[in-house]
């Protein structure tokens, strides 16, 4: 029997639900090379729509708005540390020696921003930058992740006594110390190895201040 003039089959379900995904992750991709010398807020729908050579209305189908692409960014830019902070704390559980926690801390910031380094530089301009719901969205996983730290902290046998509130106030100094080092490494020059050994020996040691204050902070008041 002639199949002639039968409408053409399109993409199955699958097929259609992978080539979705590679269109969302080129404009995920575009977005992040566009963005390595300007702001969000001055990032143009055209213009990221051009570079992947979709029309704008595709674009449309897989983000609300150019917002919405920047909140898209800030998970995928920090989604996957989430797992390495936890195995750091786990590391600690046991009472390890704090020294050793802090190198290993050190070590998976320097490594994450080496593999990072778009995603890292892009949510250190946007931390403080112009585009509210992005600012919003890296907050929150920010807090996030101070709220992990502080529950991996309160099993720690140097947490004793501790309260929550003081816990999370401590789990935010290492997270801003973490963040300040990316910032840090990211400025520095790729071809001078002395100013990144300089800028990893003065994250041991604030690390180090923060983790002797820790050891003090239920003293007796001589008062």
């Amino acid at each position: 029997m002639s199949h002639t003039g039968a409408p053409a089959e399109g993409p199955r379900p699958g097929v259609r639900q992978a080539q979705k995904q590679q269109t969302r992750q080129a404009l995920l991709d575009a977005g992040l090379r566009l963005l390595e010398h300007q702001n969000l807020s001055s990032l143009g729908l055209r213009e990221l729509t051009r570079e992947v050579g979709v029309s704008p209305a595709a674009f449309y189908r897989h983000f609300p708005d150019m917002d919405g692409l920047g909140v898209a960014l800030v998970g995928e830019a920090l989604g996957s540390l989430h797992a390495m902070v936890r195995a750091v704390l786990a590391d600690g559980a046991d009472g390890s020696a704090p020294d050793a926690l802090i190198e290993r801390t050190v070590t998976i910031t320097a490594t994450y921003v080496d593999a990072h380094r778009p995603h890292i530089r892009f949510i250190a301009r946007e931390r403080h930058g112009g585009v509210r719901t992005v600012r919003e969205a890296i907050a929150a996983e920010l807090d996030r992740f101070a709220d992990e730290v502080a529950t991996g902290l309160a099993v720690q046998p140097s947490s004793a006594g501790w309260s929550a509130g003081d816990l999370h106030v401590l789990a935010g100094l290492y997270v801003d110390h973490m963040v300040s080092t990316a910032a840090e490494l990211l400025e520095a020059p790729p071809d001078d190895p002395e100013v990144r050994r300089r800028i990893l020996h003065a994250a041991r040691l604030r690390m180090r201040i923060i983790s002797v204050g820790r050891r003090h902070w239920l003293d007796p008041d001589p008062d």
